[in-house]
């Protein structure tokens, strides 16, 4: 009988909701997801109560006193449209019940608007531990996301006030659930183009309720199947920004382009701040800037003067291949001096003769349409790329009450390129708040150049990942210099800074309108320049696999840069450990934000357990499972990858608007492996659908290694046909021979760019170079090792590569100290180790071997040199010895 009744309420509850539900539905955006329908899993115990099940871990609770509930999207919340959920119902002594696999929802029948003793939760996860929730409980250890900017700020102190910065919530927490409360948020309504309205019953309930556990990872994905995903960013967004507050004329951004080319610096976007447009007294805003100075930001007219004709400055960028950005102010209007005053006018229909100006109105969606058609969107036509949205002005729309600027911009400007234009939309502005990931990147304001501002941004970035706001744009170098600083651009922070920005999300310099701030590489010298060269290229070199791990943010709602706690959830240090992150799957970054001391500068970091980690710049493979402090020299950084795992990159590449077909595939020391590369037209809207993978394994033995390129799945406008692989085996020792597809590969000539293998002696690495393949083809690479070489294998990934460069650096340095020093053999023959591996990797072993043993020889044979004692323990300190 009771199975029966079951069945019947059941069958009631799906006929009941199906007939009531989501009488509207709206267009969907790409980027601003609106899809309201029934999911078919929602519940409706009476009139004034629904249940919406999303996922097996996620509830929508409604309570409406007059039963119409709310079926349009949300700012929050834009899909939920889900795949059907497995859910039992029932009712027993005046309780009403939802259960699916993982959580129960327990109602009190009759008991009207949701309270503390009407409504609970229950998750019982497999594996994870039990969760009671019930209204107003408070997390006791939210995880936090983000905040709208850094302005002010030097690390996280506000200058002004001298108070902590406080992140928002964020939904991920160590309490193992997630409550939004949505009742208040705005809605979207149902036209064409999709604009803000206001809910009709301030009453009424509508929350969602989240159980997960320390299943970070599902809970962020979970997020955007009803929030909405992180809209993937054209392929350029992952390259090298040039921005610098500065009266640039185009002759002047020209000459720094050129600088560019001559220097060999890859480059892919050029900022271009406010001086772009003229300005008038008449538009400046209410507000004095921190200096005292009227704010004369606003402006939409090209400054002749700097550009007389900015249709061929445009055309002459695009044929560098650099997209355009254009920093807007737009909070005073149009006013009568600019070009498109007349036009504007008339479309907004007011009084021509006025000559007055056209206030801001963000809610106005006639302002809105005809500020793109009239003012942006001809702009863009000439080759404008995307905008820098810099509001700093009011917070709240004059007119609609509650409606963000921040988060209202983000949406009208990202959703008009979206409908407007043929390329991928991007967004170029300020935190908003919760749903305002899907207009994706970030400007996080004028920071403080110090170290602390170094120091805190890796947290501040990893942390926005919990609100799925992982494309943060930092003002790398800092923006000014704190008050009564000497003015001086400290070269070790900035090159600091540089490496970091190379490993962040989006790589952008940038620095206030100052001649003390000259950011530009040529104008450092030495050592400092070629650890900024190194770390610009690095970032180029990586771009593949940081593009498939932004696809993989897509897809999952998994950032780039992400806090160690989402793999690591049970270990107490990814949590306090909380600057270092993981960058994509395969890549632990622990960044440097303190002086060096005696040439090089030791951090404290954390390796999990689980695998070994290969510490790319010193050749090290140490231990998971332990904190280790390491060492690093300028040109260093603490890049750790894990063990065995595949690395697609690109070579000699300066420039991503085009797809290249080089591509190198680095192979770290470890076990098996596979990965995948992911490829698609950088540039197209088409990209949830048009896309392709190519997948990557490999396969180690005792004596023998087998690597495996797949033939490439899937298709997209401008595939390419073949591509030249390169696989480099870092750590790896000299091969016996070298197969392709069952084909013995000769040994190259030195460093001729011809298909064979060669070893490279400076990083320990064997370098295959494949010829030109079609991607539809596999490719079976075999390596076949020497017996014994195991043993081998552990001796140079015991930080030999960084023994070399020590011993070179030192050595050179010690002949400037000491005049016509006698270096004794045992320093000589080490010193000649890298290239007598390249000349004769036949003889590996032996060359290796003797390296180590001469290595150990050297503090006795130092002696001999007849060095000052400080000049000697100066020398055998920076070896190590």
């Amino acid at each position: 009988m009771t199975k029966f009744y079951l069945h019947i309420l059941f069958c009631f509850s799906l006929i009941l909701c199906r007939a009531e539900l989501f009488a509207n539905t709206s267009k969907i955006y790409s980027g601003s997801k609106q899809i309201v329908s029934d999911n078919g899993s929602v519940v409706m115990p009476e009139k004034q109560v629904r249940f919406t099940v999303l996922t097996p871990r996620l509830i929508r609770m409604e309570w409406d006193n007059t039963g119409k509930f709310v079926d349009n999207a949300s700012f929050t919340v834009v899909n939920r449209n889900l795949p059907q959920v497995k859910y039992t119902v029932s009712k027993s002594a005046g309780w009403f019940r939802i259960k699916t696999a993982e959580v129960e929802l327990s109602y009190k029948s009759g008991s009207g608007k949701f309270n503390v003793n009407n409504l609970s939760i229950r998750y019982f996860a497999k594996g994870q531990k039990p969760i009671s929730w019930k209204p107003g409980d408070v997390q006791q250890n939210n995880l936090k996301g983000t905040s709208r900017t850094l302005d002010k700020y030097d690390g996280d102190i506000h200058t002004v006030t001298g108070e902590k910065l406080t992140l928002e919530d964020g939904i991920l927490s160590r309490d193992g659930w997630f409550f939004l409360d949505d009742s208040q948020s705005l809605l979207f309504d149902n036209s064409e183009w999709a604009w803000a309205q206001k809910r009709q019953n301030d009453g009424a309930q509508d929350w969602y309720f989240m159980a997960y556990g320390n299943n970070y990872k599902q809970a962020l994905a979970d997020y955007t199947k009803i929030g909405g995903k992180v809209p993937l960013p054209p392929r350029y967004a992952f390259g090298y920004w040039w921005s610098r507050y500065w009266s640039y004329s185009d002759a002047e951004l020209k000459k720094l382009v050129s600088n560019f080319e001559k220097f060999n610096i890859p480059l892919d976007v050029l900022v271009i701040d406010m001086d772009w447009h003229l300005a008038d007294k008449g538009g400046v805003s209410a507000e004095p800037d921190e200096f005292g100075e009227p704010k004369m930001w606003t402006g939409w007219t090209w400054n002749k003067n700097l550009f007389p004709d900015p249709p061929k400055f445009l055309e002459w960028a695009t044929s560098k291949k650099l997209k355009t950005t254009l920093n807007l102010h737009p909070a005073s209007g149009i006013g009568p001096h600019e070009i498109q005053y007349s036009e504007f006018v008339k479309k907004m229909d007011f009084d021509t003769t006025q000559k007055k100006f056209i206030p801001f109105l963000g809610s106005s969606k006639k302002f809105m349409n005809n500020l793109f058609d009239v003012v942006l969107n001809p702009m863009q036509k000439e080759g404008v790329s995307f905008w820098w949205l810099d509001w700093q002005q009011w917070l709240e729309d004059k007119e609609f009450k509650g409606l963000s600027n921040t988060w209202w911009l983000n949406y009208t400007f990202f959703s008009d390129m979206e409908r407007c234009g043929d390329k991928r939309p991007m967004i170029f502005h300020r935190w908003g708040g919760l749903g305002n990931h899907r207009y994706q990147i970030g400007f996080s304001g004028d920071t403080r150049i110090s170290w602390a501002s170094l120091a805190y941004q890796p947290y501040f970035t990893n942390s926005a990942s919990n609100v799925l706001y992982g494309y943060w744009s930092h003002d790398i170098g800092g923006h000014i210099f704190p008050k009564n600083s000497n003015r001086i651009l400290d070269q070790e922070l900035y090159t600091r800074w540089i490496q970091y920005g190379a490993l962040s999300p989006i790589f952008r310099t940038h620095s206030t309108k100052s001649s003390f701030l000259n950011k530009e590489m040529w104008n450092f010298r030495g050592e400092y320049f070629d650890a900024q060269y190194k770390a610009i290229h690095l970032r180029y070199q990586l771009v593949p696999y940081i593009y498939t791990m932004a696809r993989k943010t897509y897809d999952t709602g998994i950032s780039l840069c992400r806090p160690m706690y989402y793999d690591y959830p049970n270990d107490e240090e990814a949590y306090t450990f909380e600057n270092q992150y993981q960058f994509g799957d395969d890549m632990l970054i622990a960044p440097i934000s303190t002086p060096m001391k005696d040439d090089y500068t030791k951090a404290k970091v954390w390796l999990p357990k689980g695998t070994d980690w290969y510490e790319w710049h010193t050749g090290t493979l140490l231990k998971g499972g332990q904190v280790v402090e390491r060492a690093f020299s300028l040109d260093e950084y603490p890049i750790y990858i894990k063990a065995g795992a595949v690395i697609p990159m690109y070579r000699d590449v300066t420039n991503l608007q085009d797809n290249s077909g080089k591509i190198t595939l680095g192979v770290f020391p470890g076990g098996n492996y596979q990965t995948r590369l992911y490829e698609d037209n950088g540039d197209d809207k088409k990209y949830e659908t048009e896309y392709a993978y190519t997948s990557i394994s490999t396969s180690k033995k005792q004596n023998s290694m087998n690597i495996t390129i797949s033939p490439r799945e899937g298709s997209y406008k401008g595939m390419l046909k073949n591509k030249t692989y390169e696989v480099v085996l870092y750590g790896s020792v000299a091969p016996k021979s070298v197969l392709v597809n069952g084909k013995n590969l000769d040994r190259q000539v030195f460093n001729t760019e011809n298909q064979g293998w060669k070893y490279r002696g400076d990083d320990l690495s064997l370098v295959i170079s494949l010829p030109e393949t079609l991607c539809t083809d596999k490719t079976e690479i075999s390596i076949l090792y020497n017996e014994g070489d195991t043993q081998l294998e552990k001796l140079i990934n015991d930080g030999m590569s960084e023994k070399f460069k020590r011993l070179e650096r030192f050595t050179s340095e010690l002949k400037v100290k000491k005049n016509n020093v006698i270096l004794p053999n045992s320093i000589g023959k080490s010193l000649g180790t890298k290239n007598m591996l390249e000349y004769y990797p036949e003889r590996f072993g032996t060359l290796v071997r003797e390296f180590d043993e001469n290595y150990r020889l050297i503090p006795q044979d130092a002696k001999g040199m007849e060095l000052r004692e400080n000049v000697l323990n100066w020398y055998l300190g920076r070896l190590g010895l």
